[in-house]
């Protein structure tokens, strides 16, 4: 399981929190209490901090959402034998499914599941090489609406880009 889509509970025992003082705009609160937060997923050492509200809780909540898109962005799922199934075959998460409607996804990038829902299309991406088409057909919605959902987050647009000009194949929109 891709550590995005870990349940809160599960998810933080993964992970290590900071709290520091930040600086700029905000007064003597921001400047002399420990509000900002730093959020490291000790098994791969990604970070996420926040430090732009003035209550340490809601910056840790923050700090968490961001940790878990990074996470999303940045690390892909260890493959297993069961993965290489066809992708009409692939059975997508019951969040997934959930959001889906006539063939289009339906999600909020601030809702608390958006980062587990990126993670899993992106495994899936990776799985099948880039492949839209295939990607698409696994997570029974077409193209368009893929790269559409892919847009939401344009660092995870902009990767696959990045891949598909390595490859010589046209970026997309």
């Amino acid at each position: 399981m891709h550590p995005a889509q870990k349940t809160s509970e599960d998810f933080e025992k993964e992970v290590s929190i900071q709290a520091t003082r930040s600086r700029g705009p905000g007064g003597q609160h921001r400047n002399r209490v420990a509000t900002a937060i730093r959020a490291t997923h000790e098994p791969t050492g990604i970070q996420a901090m926040a430090t732009e509200r003035r209550s340490q809780l809601e910056n840790k909540v923050e700090a968490l959402f961001r940790l878990r898109l990074k996470l999303a962005l940045l690390h892909r799922t260890p493959l297993e034998d069961a993965d290489f199934m066809p992708p009409g075959a692939y059975e997508p998460s019951g969040e997934w499914v959930a959001r889906l409607r006539k063939g289009k996804i339906k999600v909020n990038p601030s809702h608390e599941d958006f980062p587990s829902l990126l993670a899993e299309v992106l495994d899936r991406l990776h799985l099948e090489g880039d492949d839209l088409g295939r990607t698409a057909t696994a997570f029974r919605i077409s193209n368009s609406q893929l790269i559409k959902f892919l847009a939401i987050e344009p660092a995870a647009l902009h990767a696959l880009n990045e891949r598909r000009k390595a490859k010589g194949q046209r970026q997309l929109r």
